[in-house]
């Protein structure tokens, strides 16, 4: 997202472009570090953009549920 297309969206949305934005770099670190052949720097990388792109769903999941949209995961029962 833009700086003008978050003025009016929620934290938690722009905390999850934030989260993405870094979740994108660590992968593109990750992949230049395997063609380098700097195997446990790009494992870094790689899961530190995993750790990124997971923080991005909590926020999109703690947005969701605040506009009463969240949806029960598998295996839980739906809300009353």
């Amino acid at each position: 997202m833009t700086e003008s297309q978050t003025e009016h969206s929620s934290p938690a949305l722009e905390e999850a472009s934030r989260e993405l934005q870094a979740a994108r770099h660590d992968a593109q670190v990750a992949f230049d570090c395997i063609a380098l052949g700097d195997l446990d720097r790009a494992h870094t990388h790689a899961l530190t953009a995993k750790v990124a792109a997971d923080a991005a769903v909590t926020a999109l999941a703690a947005e969701l549920g605040q506009l009463g949209m969240g949806q029960p995961r598998m295996g839980q029962p739906e809300p009353d």
